[in-house]
């Protein structure tokens, strides 16, 4: 956009200009609505479906009474004096008027002017702020964040009501030209992070965050994919945002996303939740406990169950119960991978299931599909057992990306345990552990919030 010219001073010259930059002929929901302003002719430039029609009405009542004596000598002047709303602005460059009028503002010429009125009336279509579905509190506010970064804005500032809190407005993308905002408190927030952030989001180079967040993460992170632990916390309740700005973090919202990446994360962040915020600390405490003993046992579980049944010598006499008693027609490690695959499958049925039907089809297919399994010998009813904990434990956390980071991880214990035994239980878990000290998040440091070179 760097061949974009300044503003003509007329109309005629800016009508024709517009036309070489913006498809109005081709594309039916961008307008030109030519009008008179005090006898001299003007134009209107704007999105269909983005701009509020009582407004628009109000703006063409009045700018349409001016006189041509009354007509001020430039730009700056005929808005302050002529245009009743309060969201307007001068634009210099055919630049900031493409850029304007793609993201749905009102953009007017006026023959003489050597300037572009922008008048944000604009609306964008956007749902209820409704509690999120993943991320629910028993005690805890009933709203949630939406597609239209605006909204998601005013639902922070709503809770904090301070000065030094910042909502800093950066563009990423050279087609879709994403608005990205840093939400922090100035007061608290570390100079250092907020500097490494910004500097990193201002040096992505891509055409699109059509993914939003999603496509922001991979931009940022680069090479570091091999990491399965995600590399952000995400939050889509305003509360928990607000909470972890006061924390001196930094929130990121990128527009057309429903939440919220939250920065510095450590591995505690990854798995707190909402009800964390509004119970008591002996309560949060437990809960958090409880969450890591969950997280461990899904991580370590079918392991060790595998590393016993290897080992059986191993296994105490208290604990004898746990050993496989049936005929095993299937190696232990091919049915545990085989339920894993299972599972999944079972989720993305029932994610693409009508609602209407995804219950009694769950049901039906856990009981069915689990009772034949077993009694046509393709698995052990222990390793059912403990797969169906393994499958219900993973939605103890929050994080819908970390429950897949530890899947990943107890698949490659499993190969690892089956095939060198002990020693691939071992490596495995260092595996595990250095994956986990080496994550670096965007903020330059590790789950432990070490800090890595």
């Amino acid at each position: 956009m760097s061949d974009l010219l300044h503003i003509g001073k007329t109309i005629f010259e800016n009508r024709e200009r517009l036309a070489d930059i913006l498809p109005i002929k081709e594309s039916f929901d961008l307008i030109q609505r030519d009008i008179l302003i005090g006898n001299r002719q003007s134009s209107f430039y704007f999105i269909d479906g983005m701009i509020k029609d009582e407004v628009m009405l109000k703006l063409m009542d009045s700018i349409m009474k001016v006189q041509e004596a009354d007509m001020p000598p430039d730009a700056t002047a005929f808005s302050q004096k002529n245009i009743p709303y309060v969201e307007v602005d001068i634009l210099g460059d055919y630049d900031q008027v493409l850029r304007n009028v793609l993201s749905g503002v009102l953009v007017l010429f006026i023959d003489g002017y050597s300037a572009g009125i922008a008048i944000d009336c604009r609306t964008y279509p956007a749902r209820s702020v409704d509690e999120p579905d993943k991320d629910k509190s028993l005690r805890g506010s009933k709203d949630g964040f939406v597609e239209t970064v605006v909204f998601d804005t005013a639902l922070i500032r709503r809770r904090i009501r301070d000065p030094h809190l910042v909502m800093e407005m950066l563009e990423v993308g050279s087609s879709s030209r994403s608005d990205v905002v840093l939400c922090y408190m100035k007061n608290l927030v570390n100079p250092d992070l907020l500097d490494n952030v910004r500097s990193k989001i201002e040096a992505v180079r891509t055409t699109d965050l059509c993914m939003n967040q999603q496509s922001l993460a991979e931009a940022l992170i680069g090479t570091r994919w091999y990491n399965p632990f995600p590399k952000f916390k995400f939050s889509e309740r305003p509360d928990t945002a607000a909470a972890c700005i006061m924390e001196g973090k930094v929130a990121i919202l990128v527009d057309n996303s429903p939440a919220a990446m939250i920065l510095p994360t450590s591995v505690l962040d990854m798995i707190e939740e909402a009800n964390d915020y509004y119970f008591p600390a002996w309560t949060s405490v437990y809960l958090k406990i409880s969450r890591v003993l969950i997280l461990l046992l899904t991580v370590f579980l079918t392991p060790v169950f595998l590393l016993l049944m290897n080992n059986p010598q191993w296994i105490p006499a208290s604990f004898e119960f746990i050993a496989v008693k049936d005929v095993v027609n299937i190696p232990l490690v091919y049915q545990l991978l085989i339920l894993e695959l299972a599972i999944d499958g079972l989720r993305l049925a029932a994610l693409n299931t009508p609602n209407m039907l995804s219950t009694p089809l769950s049901v039906f297919a856990g009981l069915v599909l689990g009772e034949f399994a077993v009694r046509s010998g393709w698995f052990n009813a222990e390793v059912m057992l403990y797969m169906a904990f393994v499958s219900i434990a993973n939605y103890t956390q929050p994080n819908f990306e970390l429950g897949y980071a530890v899947k990943f991880m107890r698949m490659i214990l499993l190969v690892l345990t089956a095939v060198f035994d002990w020693v691939g239980f071992l490596a495995g878990c260092a595996l595990l552990f250095l994956l986990l000290f080496t994550n670096r998040t965007l903020s330059g440091r590790n789950y432990m919030n070490v800090k890595l070179n």
